[in-house]
């Protein structure tokens, strides 16, 4: 909670402290999917969001220490502006659900992005409106020791800074804040952004970089940093084609950041339209997702490692095709023995989305194996990415079709 700690001791703090929970949740999750198999996984719905309540979740989740989930969704609450919600399980297989916070305009409005934790139990995430000037807002929202929270905005967008962030957020190991905007900026394509604890109880803002369409425009997932400090992260047109690009931003050391595209996409075979974060394997490769394009021009799922010559190369490790799921939006998982999960936000049996895996065969190709086709009843059209909980269950959200169906939380089990 604000006024544990100020500056950059404060960040410090929060950092260690996630870093060592991380270190064990990834310990006990290496274990458990080390005896894991997928081969008949089961899914089951663990909550139904209706026309009445939250609606539309359009993120993944977050989990606490005790496997309580966290999320946002883009609608209704009290108010219609969106909401933050828990869902608690009631120790006998079923779980509750409670409104945390519904947004009001000057609050911000629509939020799209999943949240994180700080070590305090503070959530942060993003609205891609309202606030101050209409044009989105990063908020904190923090317990406030009587069973309720509360909401304090520590940014809103200008316009010139970026408007209408869509992505979540991370923390540096100093405790400040990166995100970026999907439009905005001093060419209107969109930003990266820095927010740091002045402390003082107050955050600044500082923008790193402004997309110029040749360099990549309308970045809509979050960002990534590497081990040295680097940040990574894709944009859905712009670039030499204008249909994508993968970037690197990287400091200088005086202050200012450098972006490099390290790869823009053609549309076939390699996908265009990644709307998709980013993740790293052991070894510092990346992988992304494309919405578009492809062999069969429904998505792609592609990899991306150093050359060796100060660039990059990329393979496309799938292309999506209809039965088996086109269309992914969401940044994808791995598990300890390589495996890559995400979600297909069409496509299936039934048209409306699929969760699937992806195995290497160690011939350098790789398999996918659905895992689950969605129906629209009770949750259809998972736009969010998947997490796992100590015991290597998959959860997830979908968005309901906004007619009938309303979105849902899901899990699959092993």
């Amino acid at each position: 909670m604000r006024g544990k700690m100020s500056g950059l001791g404060r960040g410090v703090g929060r950092v260690w402290a996630r870093a060592a929970w991380v270190v064990v949740f990834t310990l006990v999750l290496i274990s458990s999917l080390a005896s894991t198999s997928w081969a008949k996984p089961r899914f089951k719905t663990l909550h139904t969001f209706t026309r009445r309540g939250a609606t539309r979740p359009f993120a993944g989740l977050v989990a606490d220490l005790q496997g309580n989930l966290y999320g946002t969704t883009a609608t209704g609450g009290a108010l219609g502006w969106g909401s933050v919600f828990e869902l608690a399980s009631d120790g006998h297989g079923g779980w509750n659900e409670t409104l945390l916070h519904s947004f009001k305009p000057k609050g911000g409005r629509f939020p799209e992005a999943s949240l994180i934790f700080d070590a305090d139990g503070d959530l942060y995430g993003t609205t891609t409106g309202g606030g101050i000037y209409g044009f989105g807002t990063v908020f904190e929202l923090a317990p406030d020791g009587h069973g309720g929270w509360h909401e304090t905005v520590l940014h809103s967008f200008n316009g010139t800074d970026g408007l209408y962030p869509a992505a979540g957020l991370i923390f540096d190991s100093g405790g400040s804040l990166y995100g970026t905007t999907q439009q905005g900026g001093a060419s209107g394509a969109g930003t990266i952004f820095n927010l740091a604890p002045n402390g003082h109880d107050g955050w600044n803002e500082t923008v790193l970089h402004s997309f110029d369409v040749n360099d990549g425009k309308n970045p809509l997932a979050g960002l990534v940093f590497d081990v040295a400090g680097n940040l990574y992260g894709t944009t859905v047109v712009g670039g030499a084609s204008g249909l994508g690009t993968v970037f690197e931003l990287v400091p200088d050391g005086h202050g200012t950041w450098k972006e490099t595209v390290l790869h823009s996409f053609s549309g076939d075979p390699d996908g265009y339209s990644p709307e998709a974060g980013l993740i790293f394997d052991s070894s510092g490769n990346l992988y992304g997702t494309t919405m578009w394009g492809g062999a069969s021009g429904a998505g792609t799922i592609f990899k991306l490692a150093r050359n060796g010559h100060d660039g990059w190369n990329e393979t496309v490790l799938h292309s999506c095709v209809y039965r088996e799921g086109q269309n992914p939006v969401a940044s994808l998982v791995f598990d300890a023995a390589g495996n890559l999960y995400g979600t297909t936000w069409g496509g299936g049996t039934q048209g409306f989305g699929t969760v699937f895996k992806l195995a290497p065969n160690g011939h350098g190709d790789w398999k996918q194996t659905v895992l689950h086709s969605f129906k629209n009843r009770p949750g259809a059209l998972p736009l969010g990415s998947l997490i796992y909980n100590s015991l290597g269950r998959l959860y997830g959200t979908t968005r309901g079709d906004r007619r009938t169906t309303f979105g849902s939380v899901f899990e699959i089990t092993p």
